[in-house]
């Protein structure tokens, strides 16, 4: 098939400001499109210009098209991407593709592709609530007004979540009962079962991802005899390490807590696939990839109940995903380390950007 994945918003912004980059390849939306390539598809990634990275890319394994945004102001393409050139792309070449897979309900992408071809558009869905950086009155219009008159016959929404799923079955009905995550390149993550004593914990350092709270509650646990020597791995880049930092020396973690900076998806899954568990406590998140890694790391993610990925962590028992996890969870998946690791393993293939692409196919292909 002629594969169209239309996914304006190719990494996640803080503030509305969209850092510079060097290469999309290590984003989700890009080894997605891997996933249907593997499969033997043609892919075009269609994605807004303003996350080009800066510096040019010649060996894409796919075409990859950038849309300038219009009405920057109204529509900040952080947010809500409105692109004229993309709506005037897809109504000359729609007929060109077999399947056009576009990223959410409430955007102007997935309106434009439900227009021109309904019945070969799938919406792949990750929102659980209504969109709240416009506040909820324009998400809720949309999926009350939008939604009904102008998307219904759109041939799936496949959503990424069980609770993006409940939450968009109250406006469409043609909604697959499976969901598909986030796929993971396995090429880039190797799995291990051989672990030091260490944990790790991978994200920006922002107020947003809590990390505070995991630096504190691994100083509780290196007070507990018999954990002093447990090390505390902080990947990341962000506004936040100088206070990080400070709390480290004010806990006197600096012998138990290495700040990594920012690393490649290489070393990254260097250091997850050696660690005990990945820690997460953050404040709002929606599917978070990096709770996949792990798993395809072979390494069980300790979580809060925000990302809408603690689902399956939870229903398969590849790690422990409960709200106001402490120091004693930490124990536990020290204690049961080699079960939830062996879960982890089992579980890698339905997390592989194939696996994930594939479902996408047979459910297009089911109806």
């Amino acid at each position: 098939m002629n594969i169209l994945f239309i996914n304006p918003i190719l990494f996640t912004s803080e503030k509305g400001v969209i850092p510079e980059v060097a290469t999309i390849k290590e984003t989700m939306c890009y080894n997605m499109c891997l996933g249907f390539v593997a499969h033997g598809h043609q892919v075009t990634l269609a994605a807004a210009d303003e996350y080009r990275p800066c510096r040019e890319e010649d060996d894409y394994a796919f075409e990859v098209l950038f849309f300038k945004s219009a009405l920057r102001r109204l529509f900040p393409p952080t947010v809500l991407p409105l692109s004229f050139d993309l709506y005037r792309y897809l109504k000359a070449n729609h007929s060109k593709y077999d399947l056009i897979v576009s990223s959410e309900v409430f955007s102007f992408t997935s309106l434009f592709a439900a227009r021109r071809c309904p019945a070969k558009t799938v919406i792949w869905h990750e929102m659980p609530y209504h969109q709240q950086k416009f506040g909820k009155m324009p998400s809720r219009f949309w999926h009350r007004v939008v939604v009904p008159l102008f998307m219904r016959k759109v041939k799936r929404v496949v959503p990424r979540s069980e609770k993006a799923r409940l939450f968009i079955c109250k406006y469409m009905k043609n909604v697959s009962t499976e969901y598909v995550d986030h796929g993971v390149n396995v090429s880039c993550f190797e799995f291990s079962r051989e672990k030091k004593r260490q944990f790790i914990s991978s994200s920006q350092l922002i107020f947003r991802k809590n990390v505070e709270r995991i630096i504190e509650i691994f100083g509780r646990l290196v007070q507990i005899k018999g954990y002093g020597d447990m090390q505390l791995l902080i990947a990341g880049r962000g506004a936040y390490r100088a206070y990080l930092e400070a709390l480290t020396e004010r806990l006197h973690l600096q012998d138990n807590v290495s700040f990594l900076g920012f690393l490649p998806q290489k070393e990254l899954n260097d250091r997850i696939k050696e660690s005990v568990a990945f820690l997460i406590a953050t404040r709002r998140d929606l599917n978070m990839v990096s709770i996949a890694e792990a798993i395809v790391s072979g390494t069980p993610p300790v979580t809060n109940l925000i990302p809408a990925s603690a689902d399956y962590v939870t229903k398969e028992k590849l790690g422990i995903a409960k709200n106001d996890w402490d120091e004693h969870d930490l124990i536990d998946v020290i204690a049961n380390n080699r079960i939830y690791v062996d879960r982890c393993v089992d579980y890698r293939e339905k997390l592989t950007n194939s696996h994930c692409a594939g479902m996408i196919i047979d459910i297009f292909l089911e109806t």
